[in-house]
């Protein structure tokens, strides 16, 4: 296969004052996730989404596109990083800070693809784009032949443009274009973020089954409202669909269950429609014909919406770790004791979100911190829209 040139505009580089200047955790350019290892040395966005995580390290009013560093320099920095794994460590690229498909960012995305590549690297690499996406791009992402690409698009169908000032249409058409082209990578419906009253009407609903057709798989979640995003949403009049923030995601429990009853089809006797999942790492790893490299299959209640032979894929997968081998590895990381072992998770305490996953990744298995509880069918979401309902206080 012939590889597709690229032709490269690279983005002028900040100044070490200037990146002293910045928050330091946008100065940071390697962040661990649940999702993976996230690389974002590119830094500015001009599409403006009022929900957008970019509020949380100051950046929201850096619009136009910067680099910390080089991409070779970048990609340097990620490889050699205390947590990474080759072939195991799953990667996100520029999901934080800025859109990877961008005009100008792109060429910096498909160099970094490229030198990940050629280094005969299998691990999964996550891009995430609201923005245009074409046959060409589609070309070069289907020349990497190592890497297990998964082109996660973002839809919301929210048209109130004080929150999605960027058309929905535009990323529509980006998933068709994508899943049309598809050869060596996948096409992910990135559902989100899902917010009742706003875009969780049927037509909302009835929006996003159309598109699952034209994507590998379709995970659906709700919104991230921190105190910075509430604070965004006042000073500029939009409504506010909480009355309290939260550390995890808001998804309540009746637009799920509403989704979750759309999304089946009379003729199937209750089998999903399409592919759909509750956790990003589900959907990447059905699409790839993969086990769930988060190890989700210990939360059953997580399970149940999940195509029969994908459970299959992860049941055969899905082990507990050796105990000795994981206390071995807890005291290391430092946990201040010994953890345990049950039939959804390991269980660590002292422990905050880098260890946990890199154990996580390591096992294939749920690592949970003692102090933050995962509650039965809210697993990794807020109480907000939940505690009611279950009658908890």
């Amino acid at each position: 296969m012939v590889t597709p040139t690229v032709r490269r505009r690279a983005l002028p580089l900040l100044t070490p004052e200037q990146i002293g200047g910045l928050k330091k955790e946008l100065a940071d350019t390697i962040e661990y996730r649940k999702s993976g290892l996230s690389l974002n040395h590119v830094i500015g966005c001009p599409l403006d989404c009022g929900y957008c995580v970019r509020h949380l390290f100051d950046n929201f009013e850096l619009k136009t596109p910067r680099a910390l560093m080089t991409d070779e320099a970048a990609v340097e920095l990620l490889t050699t990083h205390s947590y990474f794994q080759p072939h195991i460590t799953p990667l996100q690229i520029f999901n934080r800070a800025t859109d990877p498909m961008l005009p100008v960012v792109k060429q910096h995305t498909f160099n970094v693809l490229r030198l990940l590549d050629d280094q005969g690297l299998k691990n999964h690499v996550l891009v995430i784009t609201r923005w245009r996406v074409d046959e060409d791009d589609c070309a070069v992402l289907n020349s990497f032949t190592n890497i297990k690409l998964t082109v996660l698009v973002t839809h919301s169908g929210i048209t109130d443009p004080r929150i999605e000032p960027v058309d929905s249409r535009i990323a529509a058409q980006s998933l068709r274009t994508l899943h049309d082209n598809a050869d060596r990578y996948r096409t992910v419906l990135y559902w989100r973020p899902i917010v009742p009253g706003l875009n969780d009407t049927d037509s909302d609903i009835d929006r996003a089954l159309e598109l699952a057709e034209h994507a590998h798989a379709t995970v659906f979640t709700g919104l991230f409202f921190r105190d910075e995003i509430s604070a965004y949403y006042r000073s500029h009049g939009i409504p506010v669909p909480y009355d309290e923030t939260a550390r995890r995601k808001i998804m309540p429990e009746q637009s799920e269950r509403r989704i979750l009853e759309r999304f089946h089809r009379p003729a199937d006797t209750g089998a999903p429609f399409g592919a759909l999942f509750r956790k990003t790492s589900c959907a990447v790893a059905y699409a790839h014909g993969e086990a769930d490299y988060n190890g989700h299959y210990g939360i059953r209640e997580l399970c149940d919406i999940c195509p029969v032979s994908q459970l299959a894929v992860c049941a055969k997968a899905w082990k507990a770790p050796d105990l000795d081998t994981v206390t071995s590895q807890a005291r290391l990381l430092g946990a201040t004791s010994d953890p345990v072992i049950t039939d959804r998770a390991v269980i660590v305490e002292g422990l905050n979100e880098p260890p946990r996953y890199w154990l996580q990744h390591t096992h294939g298995y749920q690592v949970h911190d003692l102090a933050k509880p995962h509650h039965h069918r809210r697993h990794g979401r807020a109480e907000i829209g939940w505690r009611a309902q279950n009658g908890e206080q």
